[in-house]
């Protein structure tokens, strides 16, 4: 059986919205090393792959592989009823037909339980290709967030450029252009605004601010977020969850006059 107790249920609910719109049904798949998720989105476009180690639950236990097939719609209404500071009890059964969600408050004055009814999905898993990035910036989720938001009104495509210096975001639509700039910086004393680029060779390539929007909404996961950058190959957007665990997207690049 499995049975997995989180501290914080707040964790899994802002993963699950981060990837709701993204992915309408997918697998948990759950073993002795923790609980796994790997899905593309319907397009082909965009890939999600999560792993919360079994480290991020104490105590955890998986007897054996189990995967738990769950519309993220339904899990999304049910995580809803999570308080913030509320522990999550995950269970279920060797072949299980429903995922037992429990909250208990942290005073456990409160314990809420709930069933969700699970679903047999045939998808099929994806090797993810160790890659050499030419170029990886690490930078405030907040920061991501804000660029990516403010130009997407301007356009649907984002141009990455990284160079030595610094990471160039840039855009050009119908109403106008914009682009964002930012240099390394350390901040001994803020080192959450730190900006971060390893870099092998410059590159640049264009993405859909469709999506990365949509990656941002994982923000309040982590203080920053890492991108990952090669050319013809897909970007890596990564957040570093507790415990060594991460919640990953990669997004292929726009080719030529692609729109």
């Amino acid at each position: 059986m499995l049975e997995a107790r989180m501290q914080q249920a707040d964790v899994l609910k802002k993963v699950v919205d981060a990837i709701k719109d993204l992915v309408q049904d997918c697998n948990f798949d759950c073993n002795d090393a923790g609980i796994a998720l790997q899905a593309m989105d319907n397009s082909h476009v965009a890939l999600v792959s999560m792993m919360l180690k079994a480290d991020a639950f104490a105590p955890f236990r998986c007897d054996r592989n189990i995967a738990l097939g769950i519309n993220l719609s339904s899990l999304t209404k049910v995580l809803r009823a999570a308080q913030s500071n509320d522990e999550l009890v995950i269970k279920a059964e060797d072949a299980p037909d429903v995922v037992s969600l429990t909250f208990e408050s942290a005073e456990q004055d409160r314990i809420s339980e709930y069933d969700i009814k699970l679903m047999d999905i045939d998808q099929e898993h994806l090797g993810i290709p160790e890659t050499d990035y030419a170029a990886t910036v690490k930078l405030p989720c907040a920061e991501f967030q804000r660029i990516c938001r403010d130009l997407s009104a301007l356009s649907e495509s984002v141009t990455i450029e990284c160079a030595k210096d610094g990471v160039k975001f840039s855009c050009q639509g119908d109403i106008g252009a914009g682009s964002v700039n930012l240099r390394s910086r350390q901040d001994v004393d803020k080192p959450e605004n730190d900006v971060i680029i390893d870099l092998s060779e410059p590159v640049a390539l264009t993405f859909s601010l469709k999506y990365l929007v949509n990656f941002c909404k994982a923000s309040g996961l982590s203080k920053h977020v890492k991108l990952c950058l090669s050319a013809e190959v897909p970007l890596l957007v990564q957040y570093e969850l507790l415990n060594q665990s991460h919640l990953r997207f990669y997004l292929a690049p726009k080719i030529g006059d692609e729109e």
